[in-house]
């Protein structure tokens, strides 16, 4: 049975249970006999076995008696109306970010709960065989793409080597080896977000040293910052994490270039890494142009890129990259604009 062929079902067989329309009638029927019982009970005790001079009015009686019991019922009520709703926010957050996998049980008391629950799976079901299509057939496409793409690169730099070139010719190739790096580059990006959008990296989690890492992604990018003449500010904390190595690592390569592209020449790239309390807190901040109200508001996008004028030098996967790698580790990324100018981008990480 499909899973929509069971939701038609749950719906047919919901028509005899009771609605919580009708349980909520029956339960304040319930509670208003009860307080009356209760009332009436209490005016006979006082009047007859302690025999009181002064009886309060039975109306008191009877309010002070239904405020006594609807707030007990309520507190125990309140958990069989609000613990489903609960359970619904837990899976639609999960759904949010990027698990289709989350199921409800649908085995539910309550007729309209467990039509909600039922619905929640068939949507989940459908969005869940959706991705796999999607993420199959980008995967699939993308595969296709590098080896030729590898091919020419390997070409190209064999030409490149020759010596029977004369200028215009190495120029050509000069331009034909950049543009098929850059399509190398954006094919792996797209395999790797794909990938993690489908959960499919596993998770290896390692205790490494993070002020090593980021000081090593700086050094990498070294010919990137010392054709620019830029400067560093660093300052990092001796701090241990426990997370995925290789996955943390696009992080920071990714902010840190992304510093250095939209720093001016001779400017000033500041790194700092701190722990506070029971999280980390990184930031990387340039002295670029900063973010507009709308860049700021789709600058965590695929293949979103805020400036035009470096398109060249990016594919707008980077950050999409980073803020997907820091939802696995459940981790935050924020993007500000400094004051005296440039961009502020603040990863926090939680110590495990």
């Amino acid at each position: 049975m499909t899973v929509r062929e069971r939701y038609e079902k749950v719906r047919r067989e919901q028509r005899n249970r009771f609605s919580l329309r009708t349980r909520l009638t029956a339960l304040v029927t319930v509670e208003m006999l009860l307080c009356a019982l209760l009332s009436l009970g209490l005016d006979v005790f006082l009047r007859d076995v302690l025999h009181l001079q002064w009886e309060p009015p039975m109306v008191v009686e009877f309010i002070g008696i239904c405020l006594l019991v609807g707030i007990l019922l309520t507190s125990q009520l309140s958990k069989f109306f609000f613990n489903p709703i609960k359970k619904l926010r837990k899976a639609m957050d999960q759904v949010a970010e990027g698990d289709f996998s989350v199921r409800l049980e649908e085995e539910s008391s309550s007729k309209e709960i467990m039509e909600i629950y039922t619905g929640f799976n068939l949507m989940a079901h459908e969005l869940s065989s959706t991705e796999i299509l999607q993420t199959d057939f980008v995967s699939n496409v993308s595969h296709e793409f590098k080896t030729p793409i590898n091919a020419i690169e390997g070409y190209s730099t064999l030409l490149q080597d020759s010596d029977n070139l004369d200028n215009d010719q190495r120029e050509y190739i000069d331009k034909i080896l950049f543009n098929t790096q850059r399509l190398s580059s954006l094919v792996g990006s797209i395999l790797l977000l794909s990938k993690l959008e489908n959960q499919q990296i596993p998770s290896h989690q390692v205790e490494y040293r993070l002020d090593e890492q980021v000081r090593q992604s700086i050094v990498a990018l070294e010919p990137a910052w010392e054709q620019k003449d830029i400067e560093f500010d660093v300052e990092l904390d001796r701090v241990s994490y426990l997370g995925n190595e290789p996955m943390m690592r696009h992080v920071w390569d990714n902010l840190v270039s992304n510093a250095i592209k939209f720093s001016p020449n001779g400017g000033t790239v500041k790194i700092h890494l701190a722990k506070k309390l029971k999280r980390l807190i990184f930031t990387v901040e340039d002295q670029g142009p900063g973010l507009s109200e709308e860049a700021q508001k789709h600058i965590f996008d695929k293949f979103y890129q805020a400036d035009a004028s470096h398109k060249q030098e990016g594919n707008g996967l980077g950050l999409a990259l980073v803020k997907r790698i820091l939802t696995i580790e459940k981790g935050q990324i924020t993007a500000e604009n400094i004051p005296e100018g440039g961009c502020r981008f603040t990863v926090t990480l939680r110590t495990k």
